[in-house]
């Protein structure tokens, strides 16, 4: 169970509505004049300015996850060395740990620490859960609330100006996405559908705070919804660093069972 649930929080988000009901995102429309998208670049190349060009990442979260009925409180601990790891440590009650993630750009690796069971897969795995357009560095971008350069490199890819904030509404390989960016230029909300697919991903950003120099959420809601699942994490960061070393250790002791 707690592998299931892990790595649907590393993919996912804070479920807006049942499983039936998909929010619509406002598709870009293909008559958008030459000087809009001009605009647009100017705009997206600011985002990208704004995301956080960091070199490893570390922080410890009190998490509520919501899976069906089943709601569970844990500690969520999240290391990440840019564009090569995330690594990922579950505590429960009276401080067991009950869980262990490694996933780099090539495979996912689980530990299922009560009932003693390892997973080994390609990334690709991730796909059993998700989209075949998520790529690793967008679960890295959907983690440190960067705006993700994967999903702007996109033919239709549009910018809006609301009071407060913009919107940059863009499909990629058949992804739908929105994000609504605050006055700093960081996301505050974004959201990715399949393209007449039944999988949502939502997410929620706040409770920004700058840290080491770096704008990050303390805050962050994450959802994810699908034809047979539902499920809602609420990560309350209380530390995080960035640009110290870090250990990612992950041994699969002899007893373990593999699990195919």
């Amino acid at each position: 169970m707690w592998s299931r649930i892990i790595l649907l929080v590393i993919v996912g988000t804070l479920v807006f509505t049942s499983c039936k009901t998909k929010r619509k995102i406002a598709m870009p429309s293909h008559d958008t004049p030459a000087e809009i998208s001009a605009a647009n670049a100017a705009s997206i190349k600011t985002f990208e300015m704004n995301n956080l060009d960091f070199y490893t990442f570390s922080g410890r979260a009190k998490t509520k996850i919501e899976m069906g009925k089943n709601t569970q409180d844990i500690t969520l601990n999240v290391r990440i060395e840019r564009d090569k790891a995330i690594w990922m440590s579950v505590t429960a009650t009276l401080g067991i740990e009950v869980a262990r993630i490694f996933i780099t750009p090539d495979s996912v690796k689980i530990l299922n620490k009560l009932p003693g069971e390892y997973i080994a897969k390609p990334f690709s795995y991730i796909y059993n859960y998700t989209n075949r357009g998520i790529t690793f560095a967008t679960l890295q971008d959907l983690l440190m609330a960067n705006v993700s350069s994967n999903l702007l490199r996109a033919t239709d890819v549009q910018v809006a100006s609301a009071v407060d904030e913009l919107i940059v509404v863009g499909i990629k390989e058949q992804l739908s996405y929105q994000y609504r960016i605050n006055k700093e230029n960081r996301p505050f909300h974004f959201i990715l559908q399949e393209v007449g697919g039944g999988n949502n991903l939502e997410a929620f950003y706040g409770d920004y705070v700058k840290t080491d120099g770096y704008n990050f959420p303390q805050d962050i809601a994450l959802n994810i919804v699908g034809e047979d699942v539902s499920l809602k994490a609420r990560l309350g960061y209380n530390r995080v660093s960035f640009n110290e070393h870090i250990e990612m250790p992950f041994s699969v002791p002899s007893r373990y069972k593999v699990i195919n």
